[in-house]
Protein backbone atom coordinates (compact mmCIF):
# COMPACT_ATOMS: atom_id res chain seq x y z
CA UNK A 1 0.00 0.00 0.00
CA UNK A 2 1.06 3.57 -0.57
CA UNK A 3 -0.19 7.09 -0.12
CA UNK A 4 -2.27 7.94 -3.19
CA UNK A 5 -0.99 10.58 -5.57
CA UNK A 6 -3.03 13.76 -5.18
CA UNK A 7 -4.95 14.43 -8.38
CA UNK A 8 -7.30 17.35 -8.91
CA UNK A 9 -9.70 18.15 -11.76
CA UNK A 10 -9.05 20.64 -14.54
CA UNK A 11 -11.16 21.56 -17.53
CA UNK A 12 -9.92 21.34 -21.09
CA UNK A 13 -10.46 24.91 -22.32
CA UNK A 14 -8.95 24.33 -25.77
CA UNK A 15 -7.54 21.50 -27.83
CA UNK A 16 -6.04 21.92 -31.29
CA UNK A 17 -3.34 20.45 -33.54
CA UNK A 18 -0.02 22.21 -33.13
CA UNK A 19 1.89 20.03 -35.64
CA UNK A 20 1.37 16.78 -37.49
CA UNK A 21 0.45 14.16 -34.91
CA UNK A 22 0.80 16.58 -31.98
CA UNK A 23 -2.18 18.00 -30.09
CA UNK A 24 -2.08 21.04 -27.84
CA UNK A 25 -4.27 21.12 -24.71
CA UNK A 26 -5.02 24.18 -22.60
CA UNK A 27 -6.06 23.24 -19.06
CA UNK A 28 -7.80 25.56 -16.60
CA UNK A 29 -9.33 25.29 -13.14
CA UNK A 30 -13.05 24.39 -13.40
CA UNK A 31 -13.96 27.33 -11.14
CA UNK A 32 -11.64 29.85 -12.73
CA UNK A 33 -9.21 29.80 -9.82
CA UNK A 34 -5.46 30.08 -10.15
CA UNK A 35 -3.52 26.87 -10.61
CA UNK A 36 -0.52 25.75 -8.53
CA UNK A 37 2.56 27.72 -9.50
CA UNK A 38 5.24 26.14 -11.67
CA UNK A 39 8.71 26.89 -12.98
CA UNK A 40 10.15 26.45 -16.47
CA UNK A 41 10.90 22.78 -17.17
CA UNK A 42 8.07 21.50 -14.95
CA UNK A 43 5.79 18.58 -15.76
CA UNK A 44 2.44 17.32 -14.55
CA UNK A 45 1.00 13.82 -14.37
CA UNK A 46 -2.26 13.37 -16.29
CA UNK A 47 -4.72 10.55 -15.75
CA UNK A 48 -5.68 9.71 -19.33
CA UNK A 49 -9.09 8.41 -20.43
CA UNK A 50 -7.49 4.98 -20.90
CA UNK A 51 -6.80 4.90 -17.16
CA UNK A 52 -3.04 5.18 -17.59
CA UNK A 53 -1.09 8.00 -15.99
CA UNK A 54 1.33 9.90 -18.20
CA UNK A 55 3.67 12.83 -17.57
CA UNK A 56 3.68 15.90 -19.81
CA UNK A 57 5.88 18.98 -19.70
CA UNK A 58 4.22 22.36 -19.27
CA UNK A 59 4.75 24.45 -22.38
CA UNK A 60 3.68 27.93 -21.36
CA UNK A 61 5.16 30.88 -19.47
CA UNK A 62 5.40 30.11 -15.72
CA UNK A 63 4.08 33.60 -15.07
CA UNK A 64 0.68 32.42 -16.29
CA UNK A 65 -1.21 31.18 -13.26
CA UNK A 66 -4.57 30.68 -14.94
CA UNK A 67 -3.66 27.84 -17.30
CA UNK A 68 -1.37 24.95 -18.11
CA UNK A 69 -0.45 24.12 -21.71
CA UNK A 70 0.69 20.64 -22.70
CA UNK A 71 1.39 19.11 -26.11
CA UNK A 72 0.77 15.40 -26.65
CA UNK A 73 2.29 13.36 -29.45
CA UNK A 74 -0.10 10.70 -30.74
CA UNK A 75 1.81 7.45 -30.33
CA UNK A 76 0.04 4.92 -32.53
CA UNK A 77 2.29 2.11 -31.33
CA UNK A 78 2.22 3.10 -27.67
CA UNK A 79 0.18 1.71 -24.79
CA UNK A 80 -2.89 3.83 -25.40
CA UNK A 81 -2.43 6.80 -23.07
CA UNK A 82 -1.63 9.39 -25.73
CA UNK A 83 -4.19 7.91 -28.13
CA UNK A 84 -6.97 8.27 -25.58
CA UNK A 85 -6.05 11.92 -25.00
CA UNK A 86 -5.63 12.98 -28.62
CA UNK A 87 -8.53 10.98 -30.05
CA UNK A 88 -10.95 11.11 -27.15
CA UNK A 89 -10.65 14.45 -25.34
CA UNK A 90 -12.37 17.59 -26.55
CA UNK A 91 -12.83 21.11 -25.18
CA UNK A 92 -15.09 21.07 -22.15
CA UNK A 93 -13.89 17.68 -20.91
CA UNK A 94 -12.51 17.20 -17.41
CA UNK A 95 -9.14 15.63 -16.73
CA UNK A 96 -7.40 14.79 -13.47
CA UNK A 97 -3.83 16.01 -13.01
CA UNK A 98 -1.21 16.44 -10.30
CA UNK A 99 0.47 19.61 -9.18
CA UNK A 100 3.62 20.46 -11.19
CA UNK A 101 6.99 18.97 -10.34
CA UNK A 102 10.33 19.98 -11.82
CA UNK A 103 13.31 17.72 -12.50
CA UNK A 104 14.60 19.91 -15.34
CA UNK A 105 14.76 23.37 -13.80
CA UNK A 106 16.85 26.25 -15.11
CA UNK A 107 19.94 26.63 -12.94
CA UNK A 108 19.88 29.95 -11.11
CA UNK A 109 23.67 30.12 -11.33
CA UNK A 110 23.73 29.87 -15.12
CA UNK A 111 24.48 33.09 -16.97
CA UNK A 112 23.44 31.90 -20.43
CA UNK A 113 21.91 28.84 -22.07
CA UNK A 114 22.14 26.54 -25.06
CA UNK A 115 18.73 24.89 -25.50
CA UNK A 116 18.55 21.83 -27.76
CA UNK A 117 15.26 20.16 -28.63
CA UNK A 118 14.23 17.37 -30.96
CA UNK A 119 10.63 16.69 -31.99
CA UNK A 120 8.17 16.71 -29.09
CA UNK A 121 11.13 17.52 -26.81
CA UNK A 122 10.39 21.17 -27.49
CA UNK A 123 7.65 21.22 -24.84
CA UNK A 124 9.71 21.99 -21.70
CA UNK A 125 12.04 24.17 -23.78
CA UNK A 126 9.14 26.40 -24.89
CA UNK A 127 8.49 27.28 -21.25
CA UNK A 128 12.17 28.11 -20.79
CA UNK A 129 12.19 30.33 -23.87
CA UNK A 130 9.12 32.19 -22.61
CA UNK A 131 10.68 32.80 -19.19
CA UNK A 132 14.12 33.80 -20.44
CA UNK A 133 12.69 36.07 -23.12
CA UNK A 134 10.45 37.80 -20.58
CA UNK A 135 13.20 38.24 -17.98
CA UNK A 136 15.68 39.46 -20.57
CA UNK A 137 18.82 39.33 -18.41
CA UNK A 138 20.26 35.94 -19.44
CA UNK A 139 21.10 35.15 -23.05
CA UNK A 140 20.01 31.95 -24.74
CA UNK A 141 20.06 30.25 -28.11
CA UNK A 142 17.75 27.43 -29.16
CA UNK A 143 18.46 24.71 -31.71
CA UNK A 144 15.26 22.82 -32.61
CA UNK A 145 15.63 19.73 -34.80
CA UNK A 146 12.66 18.18 -36.60
CA UNK A 147 11.88 16.16 -39.70
CA UNK A 148 9.95 18.87 -41.58
CA UNK A 149 7.89 22.01 -41.03
CA UNK A 150 4.66 20.03 -40.67
CA UNK A 151 6.05 18.08 -37.69
CA UNK A 152 7.47 21.17 -35.97
CA UNK A 153 5.41 22.09 -32.91
CA UNK A 154 4.97 25.73 -31.86
CA UNK A 155 6.47 26.90 -35.14
CA UNK A 156 4.49 30.15 -35.05
CA UNK A 157 5.78 31.05 -31.58
CA UNK A 158 9.38 30.27 -32.45
CA UNK A 159 9.23 32.31 -35.66
CA UNK A 160 8.17 35.43 -33.75
CA UNK A 161 10.22 38.52 -34.72
CA UNK A 162 11.43 39.03 -31.15
CA UNK A 163 13.21 35.66 -31.24
CA UNK A 164 15.07 36.34 -34.48
CA UNK A 165 18.72 35.42 -34.12
CA UNK A 166 18.11 33.32 -31.02
CA UNK A 167 16.31 30.34 -32.58
CA UNK A 168 17.62 27.92 -35.20
CA UNK A 169 15.10 25.44 -36.63
CA UNK A 170 16.53 22.67 -38.78
CA UNK A 171 14.59 20.08 -40.82
CA UNK A 172 16.51 17.00 -41.93
CA UNK A 173 13.64 15.75 -44.13
CA UNK A 174 14.37 12.21 -42.96
CA UNK A 175 17.82 12.23 -44.55
CA UNK A 176 20.68 11.36 -42.10
CA UNK A 177 23.14 13.12 -44.38
CA UNK A 178 21.19 16.33 -43.75
CA UNK A 179 21.51 16.12 -39.96
CA UNK A 180 22.38 19.33 -38.14
CA UNK A 181 26.00 19.57 -36.95
CA UNK A 182 25.86 20.35 -33.23
CA UNK A 183 29.61 20.30 -32.71
CA UNK A 184 30.18 24.00 -33.49
CA UNK A 185 27.49 24.78 -30.88
CA UNK A 186 29.02 22.56 -28.19
CA UNK A 187 32.73 22.60 -29.04
CA UNK A 188 33.64 25.30 -26.53
CA UNK A 189 32.46 24.54 -22.99
CA UNK A 190 30.87 27.41 -21.13
CA UNK A 191 33.09 27.14 -18.06
CA UNK A 192 34.11 30.79 -18.05
CA UNK A 193 30.85 32.23 -19.36
CA UNK A 194 28.66 30.21 -16.98
CA UNK A 195 26.76 28.73 -19.89
CA UNK A 196 24.52 25.66 -19.37
CA UNK A 197 23.11 23.18 -21.89
CA UNK A 198 19.53 21.88 -21.70
CA UNK A 199 18.54 19.05 -24.04
CA UNK A 200 15.25 17.23 -24.53
CA UNK A 201 14.34 14.91 -27.37
CA UNK A 202 14.72 11.41 -28.78
CA UNK A 203 17.40 9.12 -27.32
CA UNK A 204 19.77 9.39 -30.33
CA UNK A 205 19.82 13.18 -30.01
CA UNK A 206 20.50 13.07 -26.29
CA UNK A 207 23.21 10.46 -26.78
CA UNK A 208 24.86 12.69 -29.38
CA UNK A 209 24.75 15.69 -27.05
CA UNK A 210 26.24 13.60 -24.22
CA UNK A 211 29.08 12.55 -26.51
CA UNK A 212 29.76 16.15 -27.53
CA UNK A 213 29.67 17.61 -24.01
CA UNK A 214 31.99 15.22 -22.18
CA UNK A 215 34.47 18.09 -21.84
CA UNK A 216 31.90 20.44 -20.29
CA UNK A 217 31.94 21.11 -16.53
CA UNK A 218 30.00 18.66 -14.36
CA UNK A 219 26.53 19.97 -13.68
CA UNK A 220 26.45 22.28 -16.71
CA UNK A 221 24.65 19.86 -19.03
CA UNK A 222 21.05 18.83 -18.30
CA UNK A 223 18.75 16.29 -19.93
CA UNK A 224 15.02 15.70 -19.75
CA UNK A 225 14.25 12.06 -20.50
CA UNK A 226 10.78 11.30 -21.90
CA UNK A 227 10.33 7.74 -20.77
CA UNK A 228 11.71 4.27 -20.65
CA UNK A 229 10.99 1.75 -23.36
CA UNK A 230 7.18 1.81 -23.23
CA UNK A 231 6.33 0.65 -26.74
CA UNK A 232 5.57 -3.03 -27.40
CA UNK A 233 8.37 -5.01 -29.04
CA UNK A 234 7.88 -7.39 -31.94
CA UNK A 235 8.94 -10.35 -29.78
CA UNK A 236 6.75 -9.53 -26.79
CA UNK A 237 4.65 -12.38 -25.44
CA UNK A 238 2.28 -12.85 -22.48
CA UNK A 239 3.90 -13.96 -19.24
CA UNK A 240 2.89 -14.78 -15.67
CA UNK A 241 3.64 -12.95 -12.46
CA UNK A 242 3.21 -14.60 -9.09
CA UNK A 243 2.60 -12.16 -6.26
CA UNK A 244 4.37 -13.78 -3.32
CA UNK A 245 2.63 -11.91 -0.50
CA UNK A 246 -0.81 -11.87 -2.12
CA UNK A 247 -0.66 -15.45 -3.37
CA UNK A 248 -2.03 -14.55 -6.81
CA UNK A 249 -0.88 -15.65 -10.24
CA UNK A 250 -1.68 -13.11 -12.97
CA UNK A 251 -1.12 -13.04 -16.72
CA UNK A 252 0.41 -9.92 -18.29
CA UNK A 253 -0.76 -9.63 -21.93
CA UNK A 254 1.15 -7.95 -24.72
CA UNK A 255 0.56 -4.20 -24.67
CA UNK A 256 -0.18 -4.10 -20.93
CA UNK A 257 2.20 -3.47 -18.06
CA UNK A 258 2.68 -5.51 -14.91
CA UNK A 259 1.52 -2.44 -12.99
CA UNK A 260 -1.76 -2.27 -14.89
CA UNK A 261 -2.50 -5.97 -14.39
CA UNK A 262 -1.60 -5.93 -10.70
CA UNK A 263 -3.67 -2.81 -10.12
CA UNK A 264 -6.69 -4.36 -11.83
CA UNK A 265 -6.35 -7.30 -9.42
CA UNK A 266 -6.71 -4.91 -6.48
CA UNK A 267 -3.06 -4.87 -5.37
CA UNK A 268 -1.79 -1.34 -4.87
CA UNK A 269 1.76 -0.50 -5.96
CA UNK A 270 3.42 2.93 -5.58
CA UNK A 271 3.49 4.63 -8.97
CA UNK A 272 3.75 8.04 -10.55
CA UNK A 273 5.17 8.44 -14.06
CA UNK A 274 4.24 4.99 -15.44
CA UNK A 275 7.00 5.52 -17.99
CA UNK A 276 10.07 4.09 -16.29
CA UNK A 277 11.64 7.35 -15.19
CA UNK A 278 10.62 8.21 -11.62
CA UNK A 279 11.44 5.03 -9.67
CA UNK A 280 8.21 5.00 -7.66
CA UNK A 281 7.17 1.47 -8.67
CA UNK A 282 10.49 -0.23 -7.86
CA UNK A 283 9.56 -3.76 -6.75
CA UNK A 284 11.64 -6.63 -5.38
CA UNK A 285 12.12 -9.41 -7.91
CA UNK A 286 12.27 -12.77 -6.10
CA UNK A 287 12.50 -15.17 -9.06
CA UNK A 288 12.81 -14.97 -12.84
CA UNK A 289 14.73 -12.76 -15.22
CA UNK A 290 13.31 -9.33 -16.01
CA UNK A 291 13.41 -7.59 -19.36
CA UNK A 292 14.40 -4.19 -17.99
CA UNK A 293 13.04 -1.24 -19.97
CA UNK A 294 13.30 1.57 -17.44
CA UNK A 295 15.78 4.42 -17.11
CA UNK A 296 16.21 4.20 -13.34
CA UNK A 297 17.75 0.94 -12.12
CA UNK A 298 21.51 0.62 -11.99
CA UNK A 299 22.99 -2.66 -13.29
CA UNK A 300 23.59 -3.97 -9.76
CA UNK A 301 19.96 -3.29 -8.85
CA UNK A 302 18.49 -5.09 -11.83
CA UNK A 303 19.14 -8.56 -10.41
CA UNK A 304 16.76 -8.10 -7.48
CA UNK A 305 14.43 -5.33 -8.60
CA UNK A 306 12.10 -4.41 -11.45
CA UNK A 307 10.16 -1.32 -12.49
CA UNK A 308 6.72 -2.83 -13.00
CA UNK A 309 5.37 0.10 -15.02
CA UNK A 310 7.42 -0.72 -18.13
CA UNK A 311 9.56 -3.83 -17.75
CA UNK A 312 8.59 -7.36 -18.75
CA UNK A 313 9.88 -10.93 -18.37
CA UNK A 314 12.53 -12.89 -20.25
CA UNK A 315 11.65 -16.18 -18.56
CA UNK A 316 7.88 -16.40 -18.93
CA UNK A 317 7.29 -16.14 -15.16
CA UNK A 318 8.34 -13.67 -12.50
CA UNK A 319 7.85 -13.86 -8.75
CA UNK A 320 7.37 -10.44 -7.17
CA UNK A 321 7.37 -9.29 -3.57
CA UNK A 322 3.80 -8.05 -3.70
Amino acid sequence: MTTPIDFFPVQVALTEPVARGIQRFELRHPNGQTLPAFTAGSHIAVRTPSGATRQYSLANDPQEQDRYVIAVKREGNGRGGSLSLVDGVRAGATLEITAPDNLFALDDRAKSFVLIAGGIGITPIISMVAQLQREGDRKFKLVYLTRDAQSTAFLDLLNAPELKGQVTIHHDNGDPSNAFDLWPVLEKPGAVSGQHVYCCGPAPLMDAVRDMTGHWPAGAVHFETFAGDTKPHDGDAPFEVFLDRSGMTLTVPVGHSILEVVREAGVMVPSSCESGTCGSCKTRLLEGEADHRDLVLMPDEQVEHIMVCVSRSRTGRLVLDL
